[in-house]
């Protein structure tokens, strides 16, 4: 993948910077963000993973004025993403209208003033949305298995119903790098492919696509972004601690790798876009038949 120039992004940022925007100096949401050189060098390093996630899967299509439904959950990664998304619209580098999302999914003693209180705080265009997915989650869930998978996917058909609701072309979420590295090593390990988390996919109806513009983001740059911004997280506990997690275990393994090997959850991302399917062993995706030597030439 080739790297947006970073002297070019501190010249887009510049010139917009004199456009008309009120006279803020900032989007609403980064108002209270501190002005420290270690703040600021991590807002740059993330918008600058964002925008080039945005240009790599070509995420912004040629529509008028894309409007996209942003999933915003409440934890560090979801607010980062809104906040991230937010700064490059009002910068003029991401042309598209934005509308938060929060899915109320009936989990027991849910904090449900702290997001709407939140985004509106903030003036962030924002819809909540309740539907008791928990109590479904709870009955079909066998006693002592996770709720994480069932949960996710009740979870997923709400948010493309709403997006379709507020003629939105995208839903737009929030996972990080660390996600699809974790997500790559249980498929390799336990399902026996090689996938991960594609940062930009089609529902399986045609009609939306799914992006994730945060997936060259490291997850303790978004935890340290959060800090620096105090955002008001709400924890995904409340249905109860669940450890043991297979999600867990990739984490702590990768976590082990990068502290023997600092370094390596880079080189996994970029091994993850330098795919070369001829050193692979699926004849569905090449030619292998084909591969015949060919007759010396005569001299």
């Amino acid at each position: 993948m080739e790297s947006l120039n970073e002297g070019a992004l501190d010249a887009e940022v510049t010139e917009a910077n004199g456009s008309d925007n009120g006279g803020a100096s900032v989007p609403a949401i980064l108002r209270d963000s501190p002005s420290s050189v270690g703040f600021n060098k991590l807002r740059k390093r993330l918008q600058r993973q964002v925008r080039q996630a945005l240009s790599d899967f070509s995420m912004v299509s040629h529509a008028a004025r894309p409007r996209w439904l942003v999933g915003v959950s409440g934890g560090k990664d979801s607010y980062g993403l809104l906040a991230i998304l937010l700064d490059l619209q009002w910068r003029g580098l991401l042309p598209v209208d934005l509308v938060a999302c929060n899915l109320d999914q009936g989990q027991p003693n849910f904090p449900k003033r702290v997001l709407p209180e939140f985004l509106t705080r903030n003036a962030v265009p924002h819809r909540i949305e309740y539907r008791d997915t928990y109590s479904i989650v709870t009955e079909k869930v066998p006693e002592n298995a996770t709720y994480c998978s069932l949960c996710s996917r009740l979870r997923r058909g709400n948010l493309y119903r709403i997006a379709r609701e507020e003629r939105c072309e995208a839903l737009v979420l929030g996972h990080h790098r660390e996600d699809v590295l974790e997500t790559f090593f249980m498929n390799l390990l336990h399902g026996g492919r090689l996938s991960a988390m594609p940062g930009k996919l089609m529902n399986d109806e045609g009609d939306l696509t799914v992006l994730r513009p945060m997936v060259y983001c490291a997850e303790d740059d978004l935890a340290r972004f959060a800090e620096y911004m105090r955002f008001p997280i709400i924890p995904c506990d409340l249905c109860g601690a669940q450890d043991g997690l297979e999600r867990d275990a990739m984490k702590t393994m990768l976590g082990d790798l990068e502290r023997r090997m600092p370094g390596r959850k880079d080189v996994m991302i970029r091994a993850l876009a330098n795919v070369r399917p001829g050193h692979l062993l699926d004849p569905g995706l090449f030619d292998f038949a084909g591969l015949m030597p060919q007759a010396p030439k005569e001299t």
